[in-house]
């Protein structure tokens, strides 16, 4: 699958790489390419990718998708973003939306699904993946059942644990957890190298 990132920072990368690794074509794009590094132009990128994904601040995203809406239509789109502030701090979208649903009111003919972001880049590296026996969980959401699906197979080939959470609302509570992962690695000092591990007995 042909895969194109909005965004070529430490997320980007970090899922690129395990990506890469599960044998799927990926692409980096920023507002500038750069032959070393691999990154393009977004709208080189994107055009042609099977899947977006969108890993830059969720702020950038109100600057950068409405110009390319047309392009992504009929695309599955990730939303890895989560709303923070510059420290860090949850940026509070209200309690009826999210930064998944605004992504999705920017991209109203792509099929958008929040999944990724309750994951640190620094997990996200094939010795990192397992924890005390149980792979990393990846929450997914989307009020595309097939699109979910299919990202749900992406992160599984990936090396996650993929669990599908039901429609896009409930990115609300994905990017809380996020908030919370962030107060406990940065606000609490514990570090990045920590994950959600998603454990549902069964019987």
């Amino acid at each position: 699958m042909k895969v194109g990132f909005i965004g070529s920072g430490n997320v980007a990368r970090a899922l690129g790489a395990l990506l890469k690794s599960a044998g799927h074509d990926v692409a980096f794009g920023g507002r500038t390419s750069s032959d070393d590094g691999g990154v393009v132009a977004v709208a080189n990128a994107v055009s042609g990718a099977d899947l977006v994904v969108l890993a830059v601040p969720f702020l950038a995203t109100r600057e950068l998708l409405p110009a390319l809406a047309g392009s992504l239509d009929g695309k599955l789109v990730v939303d890895a973003t989560n709303p923070v502030n510059a420290d860090w701090s949850p940026m509070l979208l209200g309690q009826e939306s999210s930064a998944g649903e605004e992504v999705a009111r920017m991209l109203p003919g792509a099929r958008v699904v929040k999944a990724f972001n309750t994951v640190f880049a620094d997990v996200m590296r094939a010795d990192r993946m397992t924890r005390a026996g149980q792979r990393v969980t990846c929450f997914v959401a989307s009020d595309h059942e097939s699109a979910a699906d299919a990202v749900a197979a992406i992160a599984q080939g990936a090396g996650f644990a993929p669990h599908k959470v039901g429609p896009l609302k409930v990115a609300r509570h994905l990017e809380a957890m996020a908030h919370l992962n962030i107060q406990l690695a940065v606000g609490m000092k514990g570090g990045t190298n920590a994950a959600f591990v998603y454990h549902q007995a069964t019987g």
